[in-house]
């Protein structure tokens, strides 16, 4: 295994220097008048299969530096298709060794893609970037800008399902930072627009209950003013057991504890309802500490 590695990864380092060779010397004089431009499209290609045995290397930032080198030649030579091709090569070499790299990379190709205006392409990248943002270096402050910028990108392109996705995960990521109103006109809008497609009308019921959730960690009486809202836009809302959680005029905790019961035996709840639901219970607790 290892001397199959270090086999390649030594083939790939001479196919570097022969692609910096080719490059040098179509710079020269003479190079220039005699095919400058073959030699840096063999250059390219020289790069690109470098990368590629790095790759079987598992070298993954010397790939992620060949790849860029190719994009940089590309885009001398005015292939920018081929150039943002290769940056993405390159940041998803990087996204295994250097996500910051990675992201630098990605820009590039969204820069190249945006320019010729190709946004549904520049969008999917920046849901690549807003994913390294999540996982590897976790600011979700970035992560949120990259999914706003990507629903822009598609709504533009009339994508909306494509952009509520994006939209839904900065909804997520607005209330757990405590940004209901962000999130409220995140889940409304998305929710609206559901209840007017036969196919989607069952998610509204959700993004709704969503809503609802935030409004209530805001405090009672906005919850309940919200929740009438929603029943008279979309009746099925008030049938359904999410309704069924809506908090009474004297609701106490032991009775909201009983119906949170109900509804946790019937859903399977994930991480983000448990959170809000947790905040709930705390705003209610203290509503009845104000009002003994």
């Amino acid at each position: 295994e290892t001397m199959d590695t270090s086999g390649k990864e030594r083939e790939a380092a001479a196919l570097m220097a022969e692609a910096e060779k080719k490059v040098k010397s179509s710079q020269s004089f003479f190079g220039s008048l005699f095919g400058g431009s073959s030699k840096l499209e063999e250059a390219c290609d020289m790069y690109a299969r470098a990368a590629n045995m790095f790759k079987m290397a598992k070298n993954w930032s010397a790939a992620g530096n060949a790849f860029s080198q190719a994009a940089r030649l590309h885009l001398q030579m005015q292939s920018k298709h081929d150039a943002a091709t290769n940056f993405i090569d390159a940041g998803n070499a990087f996204k295994k060794s250097d996500p910051q790299e990675a992201i630098n990379c990605l820009n590039r190709a969204i820069e190249i893609y945006t320019d010729m205006g190709r946004f549904t392409i520049a969008a999917k990248h920046h849901i690549t970037i807003a994913e390294i943002y999540e996982t590897e270096l976790v600011d979700i402050d970035k992560a949120v800008a990259h999914y706003e910028q990507a629903a822009d990108y598609y709504k533009g392109e009339e994508s909306n399902s494509s952009a509520n996705k994006c939209l839904l995960k900065v909804a997520t990521y607005a209330a757990q930072l405590e940004q209901y109103q962000k999130a409220i006109e995140i889940y409304e809008q998305v929710g609206t627009n559901a209840m007017d497609s036969t196919l989607l009308k069952y998610s509204a019921k959700d993004y709704f209950f969503k809503a609802a959730l935030c409004h209530f960690c805001v405090d009672m009486l906005n919850a309940k003013l919200a929740l009438q809202k929603y029943e008279e836009m979309f009746p099925v809302f008030s049938d359904s057991r999410e309704c069924k959680l809506k908090v009474e005029n004297q609701m106490n905790m032991s009775e909201f504890s009983k119906k949170m019961r109900i509804f946790f035996c019937i859903s399977r709840l994930d991480q983000w309802l448990t959170t809000m639901l947790l905040r709930i219970k705390k705003t209610i607790q203290e509503d009845e500490s104000n009002l003994r």
